[in-house]
């Protein structure tokens, strides 16, 4: 009864909100509000609705409550939902030129990344997604550097993955970069990772820190390499016929409380993939069952040299300007 009572609450106390309002903005996304994805959707929520002065009342719907991972890419279209922020890759079927993102060491280091993000080359990647009529790419949040893992040897040098049977995700670019150094690629849903890991299906595979904690691949895998070799990313996206009904200043607003989230969710992302790590290495020592390696120097030109045969590859499809642009960028 009494949760009968606080769920009849709290939807009239939304719909006062809402009719309080101008506008309502629906925020969907598929992870835990824990998250740094998570807590910076609800800062969106706080500093839009602070600094339009509740004209715009936000709602964040976390956990798929509203749209599932395959599902809110239709429903932002429709206007069903007015804000989402899902993987880059999602995005390769409307703008082909996002495998960028794939590429193998195309990335220097994190302040390389964000300045290709938040630079010319990321401008450009998100005027395709613009082009389409339908979605405004705003900005590129965090999810963190894939790293190697194995249940065989350790992933340290090139010539160590050859033979080996990698999970990834449907992707050209991630195939032909394992068959680059004699690996196996094999297209796995996450959601079947451990058990395949675990079976021997595969034999390694490759994740940002978060993914690999989280989903206990240390326990069926015995070697982590520390390779920042790919990235995996967001994009957030806003539906563009509700934001261009946005007065100019409401416009404005938005854009500025934008900007704050990411900065909120990159500085979030660090702190989780600190603490993981710390994490990781503890599991490491009291178990016995994991070993953790750092690439140097040396090893990761090795990688690069190997690894960026594969470029001319996508020359065509991604564009070889935006690659030679990206490895250019200061």
């Amino acid at each position: 009864m009494k949760r009968a009572i606080l769920g009849v609450v709290t939807a009239s106390l939304l719909a006062t909100s809402a009719m309080a309002a101008e506008y309502v903005m629906k925020i969907s996304h598929v992870v835990s509000s824990s998250t740094p994805k998570g807590i910076a959707s609800d800062y969106l929520e706080k500093r839009i609705e602070e600094l339009t002065n509740g004209r715009i009342d936000v709602q964040v719907f976390p956990n798929s409550q509203l749209y599932g991972d395959g599902e809110e890419m239709k429903a932002l279209v429709m206007n069903n939902v007015q804000v989402i922020m899902p993987s880059l890759s999602k995005f390769t079927s409307i703008a082909p030129q996002m495998q960028l993102f794939d590429l193998p060491f195309i990335f220097r280091d994190k302040a390389h990344l964000y300045a290709v993000m938040d630079g010319e080359v990321g401008a450009k990647l998100k005027s395709f997604i613009d082009a389409k009529k339908q979605m405004l790419a705003f900005d590129y949040w965090d999810a963190g550097f894939k790293h190697f893992s194995s249940s065989k040897q350790p992933i340290v040098n090139p010539e160590d993955a050859k033979g080996l049977k990698y999970r990834i995700q449907s992707s050209k670019v991630l195939e032909a970069q394992f068959k680059a150094v004699g690996g196996n690629p094999q297209i796995l849903p996450f959601s079947e990772v451990y058990s395949a890991l675990q079976q021997g299906v595969v034999d390694a595979t490759e994740n940002p820190l978060s993914n690999f904690f989280t989903k206990k691949f240390h326990e069926v895998q015995s070697s982590l390499t520390l390779s920042s070799h790919g990235y995996l990313g967001y994009l957030v996206v806003m539906n563009q016929q509700f934001f261009n009904k946005l007065p100019k200043d409401l416009q404005e607003h938005v854009k500025t409380a934008m900007k704050e989230a990411t900065e909120l969710e990159r500085r979030e992302t660090a702190i989780e993939d600190a603490k993981i790590i710390d994490a990781l290495r503890k599991y490491a020592k009291d178990s016995g069952r994991l070993e953790i390696y750092e690439l140097n120097d040396e090893q990761v030109a090795n990688w690069r040299r190997v690894m960026s045969t594969v470029y001319p590859q996508f020359y065509k499809v991604i564009g070889e300007d935006l690659i030679k642009q990206t490895i250019e960028t200061k």
